[in-house]
């Protein structure tokens, strides 16, 4: 955000937060939402040196282990009681009745520094949490399409190398020109891209990348690497559950439906199978899902599907839209970049909401046409 209004958000974080206007407006929101508050907070990345990632990856992506122990910290004393996803739909369908707010913790893509730096901080303090998983990547060397395109733009840029469009996907230039032109960040710039191309056109482009940067610097990111099954399962018996992010982290309402299938029951099988429990949770790449999608999981028996969207959840609310606020460092940064207790509190809170001045992206979209007539012949056959 920018440093103007990191700072006006900081003065208003302290004056609700030290005036009493941040409890009044919980206690509203708690209202709303039909007599407690059902928080699902979502991470990727727990880092030991955030600092020092932040030069080399997405950083949206990022927290550093001291925050992410201080954010569960503040959500404890902000009232909320901790709690895994079983517990928090078995109150927003009425099957329990919740004597605190409920605060659940999830995590996106398996990243392996999660495992590292996150998974002993929830261990030590006794905290359930879920992890999204996508199939085809756990037990693995590869890397998320989108470390790949952060790791191989970012060479262009620190080498100041030109690159080759004539031996590109012509999509390719929409991504990489405004950001070689300093029009756009990266970070902002790969969001865009992913809205609106398809798995197999992300893939396209990283393979003209690498073969143009090939002989330059290491191709593939050394970071972002991702937990193999015995970490998983050594996770799952210590209380960490797993649902379905799936197989290739492919944002489904792009893909035609047989790929959605294949991609939604292709990854529970192959979850069922390595961790030997049922698999019944799905989390959507980019939190983008439709109604097809929806109907895809329900047939494949999953019980549930949690968003992006920060909004709150609500009792009797649909469990295929669950809502979640997306953390990483600088949502705690205070107006002199250091850490504060109650902008913190105020966003797990959700005062900002609660007065409308968020503006929460939504999530639901319209599903793309099935036919591939847009892709290359080679791309479509790798698509498939």
């Amino acid at each position: 955000m920018s440093v103007i209004r990191r700072v006006a958000k900081s003065a208003a974080a302290g004056m609700m937060h030290y005036s009493g206007l941040r409890s009044a407006l919980a206690a509203l929101r708690r209202h709303r939402a039909g007599g407690r508050r059902i928080l699902i907070v979502s991470y990727h990345r727990v880092v030991d040196d955030f600092t020092g990632e932040l030069q080399r990856s997405i950083p949206g992506l990022l927290i550093s282990k001291e925050t992410f122990r201080r954010h569960l910290e503040e959500a404890n004393r902000a009232g909320y009681a901790f709690a895994t996803l079983e517990e928090a739909l078995e109150v927003m369908e009425g099957r329990r009745k919740a004597t605190r707010d409920l605060c659940v913790v999830t995590f996106d893509d398996g990243y392996r520094d999660v495992y590292r730096h996150g998974f002993p901080i929830l261990k030590a303090m006794g905290i359930p949490a879920t992890i999204y998983l996508p199939a085809d990547y756990v037990g693995t060397e590869r890397r998320f399409d989108h470390d790949r395109l952060f790791h191989l733009i970012r060479m262009l840029q620190d080498r100041r190398i030109e690159p080759l469009y004539e031996t590109l996907p012509p999509w390719s230039a929409g991504l990489i020109a405004p950001v070689l032109a300093g029009s756009i960040p990266l970070s902002a710039a790969l969001d865009d891209f992913i809205a609106y191309h398809r798995g197999a056109m992300l893939r396209a482009t990283i393979d003209g990348l690498e073969r143009q940067l090939g002989s330059v610097g290491r191709a593939l990111p050394e970071q972002g690497d991702v937990i193999d099954w015995e970490e998983a399962r050594e996770m799952s018996r210590s209380g960490i559950s797993f649902g379905a992010h799936t197989l290739k982290h492919t944002v489904l309402t792009l893909e035609p439906v047989e790929q959605v299938r294949a991609e939604v029951e292709g990854s529970r099988d192959i979850l069922q199978r390595e961790l030997g429990q049922q698999v019944v949770d799905f989390a959507y790449c980019n939190g983008w899902y439709s109604d097809v999608v929806i109907r895809v999981l329900r047939e494949a028996g999953f019980r549930s599907a949690v968003t992006t969207e920060d909004l709150p959840n609500v009792i009797g609310g649909d469990p295929f839209t669950l809502k979640r606020k997306v953390l990483w460092e600088n949502f705690s940064a205070g107006a002199d970049g250091a850490y504060s207790s109650a902008l913190t509190r105020c966003q797990l809170d959700d005062v900002f909401g609660t007065l409308g001045v968020n503006n929460p992206v939504p999530g639901r979209r319209s599903q793309m046409a099935s036919a591939l007539f847009d892709l290359p012949q080679e791309v479509r056959t790798e698509s498939q």
